[in-house]
């Protein structure tokens, strides 16, 4: 038996090429998210919910109205279709690095850093905890931005409230200092400790807006494991808007598995998974 064929007649909407096409033409103008043909099923998951949400009857019905008029669904659109999985030191050499930067600019103080794909806040929160290590205090002289598209991972980030096994990996040392075990109702969760959550705002941010508004210079850049879901061209035109608030002596942290060789004139490598500003040659 062919699952797949069955699946596929067991759903409550139609859903044919063009409107999946419709789907990615609209996702990438909005957020420059270039879904693949894979991601098919996951995106009939995700956007059925809000054709039942509202009461449509058709996908096509659905991206009509999202497209003559979204108004505030354009925001519940891509806030399904963004994927967001973190966790607290994802890939914890960028930590390492990042105490070693924060001792040796320390006489530069306040530092800034920033989080630009925060999702539900483990990676801010986690730059957070290394600065609070670093410098031994719950106010070290740091001031951290966390950016992401998703208004919905944004809220919860900022809440700062998670199931205990999101923090089943950390040290107990590290879980004493900086989380609030739940009770009662709260039973099975925990909330980051208000010191640290006074160390991070929150903001909302689309990569592919003309310009950010977020200040700097920034001495670290976040942007890890987003890029993935960007063809070149954008990476190249988000990595531009980058590095005008990287600091001269900046760095820029990226996922494991995204490189930028064609961008050598914006970022250079400089370590593991790590890139400066490229010298901007005389004129």
């Amino acid at each position: 038996m062919d699952m797949t064929i069955t699946s596929a007649n067991e759903r409550d909407f139609e859903f044919n090429d063009r409107d999946f096409q419709r789907v990615c033409d609209l996702i990438y103008r909005r957020v420059g998210i270039a879904l693949a043909p894979a991601k098919r099923d996951m995106v009939y998951g995700r956007l059925s919910r809000r054709l039942r949400s509202l009461g449509l009857r058709s996908f096509k019905d659905y991206l009509d109205q999202l497209e003559t008029g979204g108004g505030e669904e354009w925001q519940a659109f891509t806030n399904a279709l963004t994927t967001n999985l973190t966790s607290f030191f994802r890939e914890p050499h960028h930590f390492d690095k990042l105490r070693e930067e924060l001792l040796r600019r320390q006489k530069d103080a306040p530092l800034k850093l920033w989080s630009c794909a925060a999702s539900t806040g483990e990676e801010p929160y986690s730059m957070a905890i290394t600065a609070c290590e670093t410098f031994g205090t719950m106010t070290p002289p740091v001031r951290i931005l966390a950016t992401d598209v998703d208004t919905q991972v944004l809220a919860t980030a900022a809440q700062g409230v998670y199931a205990m096994e999101r923090i089943s990996g950390l040290e107990t040392e590290l879980k004493r200092r900086y989380f609030q075990r739940g009770t009662g109702p709260n039973e099975g969760k925990c909330r980051v400790h208000p010191a640290l959550r006074a160390l991070v705002e929150f903001r909302p941010l689309n990569l592919l807006a003309n310009r950010y508004d977020v200040g700097g210079p920034y001495d670290a850049l976040f942007c890890r494991n987003v890029m993935i879901y960007f063809d070149k061209s954008t990476q190249r035109a988000i990595l531009s808007r980058l590095v005008e608030h990287m600091g001269d002596d900046g760095l820029l942290y990226t996922g494991h598995s995204e490189n930028y060789l064609h961008a050598a004139d914006l970022i250079q490598p400089c370590g593991r998974t790590l890139y400066r500003r490229a010298r901007r040659s005389a004129t």
